[in-house]
């Protein structure tokens, strides 16, 4: 399933295990830490995550936290989390991400629901506080940290047993079969970026070039989420947890969407657009934005940009999207979603076509359709 190589990580790994058993049992956990120079070999050094209970929970202090319509990513699940060292929070920023100060740390890991075959189960995304590893397949954690010169990312990989997870800077790969509710089993790549493909989407600034969390902004986070001691708005329970300075009364919001077909709004809808244009928003954005890595596109779309506007792709030409275009004209045609570059791209999955260009090695077939749903809703013609 995982196409293993044998390196120094995984040696570290043996050797703390044995060592572990030589003192006699299991080691104390590490607590949460910042590592303001080194850079750990293991996920574990970071004490953010632990494995209790027969599950990944979050350490104590360390803040579990959900998007209200999260970056497709081969329809595995993820769970966040977000820890401070010190007592100064981050500042608040109504669109942009939040000024984090030095000593944070942000973990996102990546699994999916185990199927009886073996493989994994194609579901829905859910909001997670923890992971249960008898359910569960554990395949990645990411660790963006602020450091004095600014962030950095780190991709650690799960080792087979579940008990660790190494860092792998030049990235991994897994081969996995996925099964979808119809029992259907579809064969892919799983992909683990390396260290500069994770900093190729975090960069959002090609003039700063500056590396960013993505997920981390008000519009995102603005929902409720239900937690062991009941439901509370993420938002205001940073502030009383001391990661955030303040909330203004009325912070803006990303539609909620996990992919569930059946609770799409009506096409034409106002409630379809905004799960649509939130969903460009988290996927798209980050490069395609004004100073963004492909602002050369003269396509625009963050939320910013106004729904009738030419720079989200109404009638517009590519600019040099070469084999990108599959013959098509335009970025959206109005009422012709199949006539559109942009779902074309969405669709495919040849490196050189597929948009986003990182990140997945399927096809988000229900992406696919809500924007098909909302292109075809869209009034007008080129």
């Amino acid at each position: 399933m995982r196409r293993h190589r044998l390196h120094i990580p995984d040696l570290l790994l043996s050797f703390t295990a044995v060592l572990c058993l030589f003192v006699g049992g299991a080691c104390a956990p590490t607590p949460p830490t910042f590592h303001a120079e080194q850079i750990p070999r293991t996920l574990s050094e970071w004490g953010q995550l632990r494995l209790e209970g027969g599950a990944l929970v979050p350490a104590p202090t360390v803040e579990p936290y959900d998007l209200n319509l999260a970056l497709f990513s081969d329809y595995a699940h993820k769970l966040r989390t977000v820890w401070i060292a010190g007592d100064e929070p981050a500042r608040y920023r109504d669109v942009e991400t939040f000024d984090f100060p030095v000593g944070t740390v942000i973990t996102k890991t990546f699994y999916y629901p185990k199927a009886e075959s073996g493989g994994v189960l194609r579901t829905h995304a859910t909001a997670a506080l923890d992971v249960p590893l008898d359910q569960h397949l554990l395949l990645e954690t990411r660790v963006l940290v602020r450091r004095e010169q600014g962030w950095i990312s780190l991709p650690y990989v799960w080792n087979e047993d579940q008990t660790e997870a190494a860092l792998e800077v030049i990235g991994a790969s897994f081969e996995l079969q996925m099964t979808d509710a119809d029992g259907r089993t579809t064969d892919f790549e799983y992909i683990v970026p390396d260290a500069n493909q994770c900093a190729g989407c975090h960069v959002t600034n090609q003039t700063t070039k500056e590396l960013r969390p993505i997920g981390p902004r008000a519009r995102h986070l603005h929902r409720e989420t239900v937690y062991a001691d009941g439901p509370e708005n993420q938002l205001r329970r940073w502030v009383r947890l001391g990661l955030l300075d303040a909330v203004p009364d009325a912070p803006p919001q990303t539609a909620r969407w996990d992919g569930d077909m059946s609770t799409l709004p009506a096409a034409g809808s106002a409630e379809l657009e905004a799960i649509a244009r939130g969903y460009l928003d988290v996927n798209c954005a980050h490069c395609h934005n004004r100073v963004g890595p492909a602002d050369t596109s003269a396509l625009f779309l963050e939320p910013e940009t106004p729904s009738e506007s030419f720079g989200l792709g109404r009638c517009k030409p590519p600019v040099a999207a070469g084999r990108g275009t599959g013959d098509r004209l335009y970025a959206i045609h109005p009422g012709r979603a199949d006539e559109s570059i942009l779902t074309y791209r969405m669709r495919e999955t040849d490196p050189s076509i597929a948009m986003p260009e990182l990140g997945r090695s399927t096809t988000h077939a229900e992406g696919v359709e809500l924007m098909s749903r909302w292109i075809n809703s869209l009034a007008g013609d080129c």
